[in-house]
């Protein structure tokens, strides 16, 4: 039987619930009888049923999984969250044998799915196209393993190396094909994140408008509280978070937290993304805000699309050191992807 091919079909499967199950992670399952595929499902929405129970309802004639193979690229889940386990599930229905992309890193399972069905006797075999399964939920990894969100910056910058005019003024960088590329990306992401003067100069509205999905919590720093309340960052309609040095109550769908500026501003600001269960976030900028993540050797991911417009001056594009994975051409934009280097 071909592991691999049933695997990418799994991570096809859970690839379609990007934007919409964090913080639990995508997951894609699939049922194997005879070497045909009876039953497909992904986990599609948080807090409803997982792939592996969409999967088996999917299956047309049940009294064939007791001579099938289940196919999942994470460890089926052991314990009672928002759904009853996964794993007691596959054993309830008889289901011989289980292949797994990689282990969960959750402590509340890390393993422990995996133990429950081999002591039900399910032959279990793990590891197939792990480092592929593993990339697929780069977010839900490092959210379990480093305590913190998974951190993509983005920011779009001319051919000589400007994000914008000298004197500040908003343009677009990038075109319209690469902007709306990047509302497909912040409804894929928990939280998304910008400084004082980017809200100030910009007032955007930070949110998904240009394609159907989810839209982001919002995340902006504000040290004294100077930014207007008539921005639209402020209208209340999706949930934004103002880091903040300035004791503020929060209000209705807009909360303050108060912390220490001049001492570790940025993990701070991410452990308590983390503690608010928030997997990612996607900071756009401005160039100070990026070159700080930077510089704290914080970050995940660099998406950078490089416009052929030439500004000759104004103000300078972040400097970083980093591996490039991937370039496309966006209708005449670079886009270039970066991974840190190591």
């Amino acid at each position: 039987m071909d592991h691999e091919l049933y695997m990418r079909r799994c991570m096809e499967l859970a690839q379609q619930g990007a934007g919409f199950v964090a913080p639990n992670p995508m997951v894609g399952c699939v049922i194997v009888n005879d070497g045909k595929i009876i039953g497909e499902g992904y986990h599609q929405k948080f807090g409803e049923p997982h792939a592996e129970v969409n999967a088996i309802n999917s299956v047309k004639d049940p009294s064939l999984l007791s001579r099938s193979t289940l196919y999942v690229n994470l460890e089926p889940c052991s314990h009672f969250g928002k759904t009853p386990p996964c794993a007691d599930l596959i054993i309830a229905e008889g289901i011989p044998e289980v292949i797994i992309g990689c282990h969960d890193p959750n402590p509340e399972v890390s393993g422990n799915g995996i133990k429950k069905l081999r002591a039900a006797h399910c032959h279990v075999h793990q590891g197939i196209l792990e480092a592929e399964c593993e990339e697929l939920n780069r977010r839900f990894f490092t959210f379990h393993k480093k305590q913190r969100p998974y951190i993509i910056l983005k920011w779009a910058q001319s051919t000589d190396g400007f994000t914008a005019p000298a004197s500040g003024e908003r343009m677009n960088i990038s075109n319209e094909y690469s902007r709306t590329l990047v509302h497909r990306w912040r409804s894929e992401e928990s939280a998304i994140m910008i400084g004082t003067n980017t809200a100030s100069r910009d007032n955007p509205a930070l949110d998904a408008r240009l394609w159907n999905g989810n839209n982001p919590v919002r995340v902006v720093l504000d040290r004294d509280l100077r930014l207007s309340s008539d921005l639209r960052l402020f209208d209340h309609a999706i949930r934004t978070i103002v880091i903040t040095e300035k004791a503020k109550p929060s209000e209705n769908n807009l909360e303050f937290f108060q912390t220490n500026f001049s001492q570790e501003l940025l993990r701070n600001v991410m452990q308590h993304l983390y503690r608010e269960q928030l997997q990612s976030v996607l900071v756009e900028g401005g160039a100070q805000l990026l070159q700080n993540f930077i510089a704290e050797n914080l970050w995940d991911e660099i998406r950078l699309f490089i416009s052929p417009q030439l500004l000759h001056s104004g103000i300078a594009a972040p400097h970083f050191e980093g591996t490039r994975i991937s370039e496309e051409n966006i209708d005449g934009d670079r886009l270039l992807t970066f991974k840190p280097n190591g």
